[in-house]
């Protein structure tokens, strides 16, 4: 297979595209996180606790703060991410709860083998089922 219809056959598959829009929403998503972050938590806990800037931290020519500053940057960003999704999810699920789908398979008793939930004889073992 060339290059050139292997790479046909990867953007004809969905995935492709699901995956290019994940990634355009993911970025606008991640700016309105970022600005959240910059300019609504930061100022608050700033305004409760003090300036939350570490970047006066050095050791040595080791600009520490900074990395630090980062590091708590990105702990607010993912609790705010977290707090986001799982607000989102449990909206979904009072929407639309999903539902668990029927059992399509079952193990049998004799090889643990999966097989379909209509088998009256194993394909694998061929043993014959009582269920």
């Amino acid at each position: 297979m060339s290059l050139v219809s292997e790479f046909k056959e990867f953007i004809s598959r969905g995935n492709a595209m699901d995956m290019a829009v994940g990634v355009i929403i993911g970025g606008a998503f991640g700016s309105i996180v970022t600005s959240l972050v910059e300019d609504v938590i930061t100022p608050l806990i700033g305004a409760i606790g003090g300036s939350p800037d570490f970047s006066a931290i050095k050791l040595g020519p080791v600009n520490i703060g900074n990395f630090i500053n980062n590091v708590v940057n990105f702990l607010i960003i993912a609790l705010c991410i977290f707090a986001v999704i799982k607000a989102f999810n449990a909206m979904r699920n009072k929407i639309s709860p999903q539902e668990e789908a029927a059992a399509t398979t079952k193990i049998c008793p004799f090889c643990q083998s999966e097989i379909p939930i209509a088998a009256t004889r194993c394909p694998h073992c061929t043993s014959e089922l009582k269920d």
